[in-house]
């Protein structure tokens, strides 16, 4: 079986395939347009996004199946008819709506966190669907027309390409409108943030048939991180997985529990037809890649190769210190007024100090998000990472020393694309086989980590 894998993420769109037993390739892979209108404003052109993913599709040749992962929260308005998109893609690091949320105050805060799990933050989508209708004439032209759409961006792929208006129940569950008890939308949460439920894609299983690209079908569709989790085999509760993209994100398995507590949030991690949902927990840092982006845009490293091959005590040991906040602090802190922040440094503090630190400041985070996610699920022994940053055999050693668990990085990193082939039912466990695997040293000290934790409280009160 071939499975045309595409991941279309947040700077770029790739398409594996992926071939029972694990085998994948990348067929293609295209960047495209990130813009900043205003200050706390990120946004994708739908078109532009729409146009990769056929173009990475075309280049995967003939597959049987095709699988599409999605960013989770970013959104965007279409017309029914004519499937034109109404609006820019408003991306899941956009913040314009936060001071629309605070004042929906308490009570708003605990029927949301009731119902869907969520905060009112502005990383989920709600508020920027309600967004879109309060700021864009022909969006609101289109609601009084009847034939708005509303949704996250498999939702419009799905309907352009595959003609079939539908979002799975894991992607619905980081909108904030999804009610976990049900797994339908809660007209409630709906009527809080003004968004109109006749407008919304149908919630379905992940693995419904999607209806076809070019006479092959889409047989699943899914969140990218949730892809992962799938990816890596975590099945059991405990089982845990940190990707590490543009940001990075935490999923454990909780099984048929909804969980929540210590800043994390219940979210569903995949319901296949005719199961019950899988619930996880879920954690994320705002900044990982995009962090290591600016510092590269600034001149403090250009390749990839400088991210590794570190030598002698760590940054954090020596007290260099950064706190990767650009975008606020995500969980469990849930605090965008949060700012990047850089502490310890000296007149022989270089380049590659900053570095260092850079990547010892999101394993830092990220561990905060394991511990609060073994305080709720048990005892997490192993964590499985994937995406760009895994393949620092530096950063992957810190995370261990840091955290005080194993850490497991599969030869195959491209879990997403694994995790959606294993979806369509492609037999991919032989690419989970081969593994590296680091055990924690006892390098970083809990002095050390309180360094770290003090660092984040001044980084938060920093632009108070």
């Amino acid at each position: 079986m071939r499975v045309a894998a595409i991941d279309q993420g947040t700077t770029s769109t790739r398409c594996l395939v992926v071939e029972s037993g694990g085998q994948a390739r990348v067929a293609a892979s295209r960047t495209h347009a990130q813009s900043y209108p205003a200050p706390g404003r990120v946004e994708h052109d739908p078109e532009e996004l729409v146009a990769n993913v056929a173009a990475v599709l075309a280049a995967a040749g003939p597959v049987d199946a095709i699988g599409l992962a999605n960013q989770g929260e970013s959104c965007l308005a279409w017309d029914a008819l004519t499937g034109e998109a109404l609006s820019p893609v408003i991306v899941w690091q956009d913040a314009r709506t936060a001071q629309a949320l605070a004042a929906l105050g308490p009570d708003a805060r605990a029927r949301s966190s009731a119902i869907c799990g969520l905060p009112l933050d502005p990383y989920f989508s709600a508020s920027k669907l309600a967004w879109l209708l309060r700021n864009i004439p022909a969006v609101a032209s289109a609601q009084a027309a009847g034939r708005l759409r509303l949704g996250t961006t498999d939702a419009f792929f799905l309907d352009r390409l595959a003609g079939t208006f539908a979002t799975d129940s894991a992607t619905a569950s980081r909108t904030g409108l999804l009610d976990l008890s049900t797994g339908t939308w809660s007209e409630e949460l709906c009527a809080l943030h003004g968004v109109p439920l006749a407008c919304l894609p149908p919630v379905v299983p992940v693995d419904t048939d999607f209806g076809t690209i070019g006479g092959v079908s889409v047989k699943a569709s899914i969140v990218d991180q949730q892809a992962a989790l799938y990816g890596h085999g975590c099945r059991r509760p405990g089982d845990a997985k940190i990707t590490f993209g543009t940001g990075a994100f935490l999923l454990a398995v909780t099984g048929d529990e909804r969980l929540a507590g210590g800043g994390l949030l219940p979210t569903v991690g995949w319901q296949r037809a005719g199961e019950a949902p899988v619930f996880a927990l879920e954690g994320g840092v705002y900044d990982a890649g995009s962090a290591l982006e600016w510092l590269r845009r600034l001149g403090l490293f250009t390749g990839t190769d400088e991210l590794d091959g570190f030598e002698g005590p760590s940054a954090l040991s020596r007290g260099l210190v950064f706190v990767p906040a650009l975008s606020g602090l995500a969980a469990p802190h849930w605090d965008r007024a949060a700012a990047p922040l850089f502490i310890g440094m000296d007149a022989a503090t270089g380049r590659r100090d900053m570095v260092r630190a850079a990547l010892e400041g999101i394993a830092l985070l990220t561990v905060g998000l394991i511990e609060a996610a073994a305080a709720q699920v048990g005892s997490i022994s192993e964590i499985a990472i994937d995406g760009g940053l895994s393949q620092s055999a530096s950063f992957a050693g810190f995370l261990a020393a840091a955290s005080g668990r194993s850490v497991r990085v599969p030869a195959l990193h491209e879990m997403t694309a694994l995790g959606l082939a294993e979806l369509c039912g492609a037999d991919v466990a032989d690419a989970r086989a081969e593994a590296r695997h680091f055990t924690p040293d006892g390098s970083v000290t809990g002095e050390q980590r309180a360094r770290f934790a003090e660092a984040v409280a001044r980084s938060r009160g920093w632009r108070g």
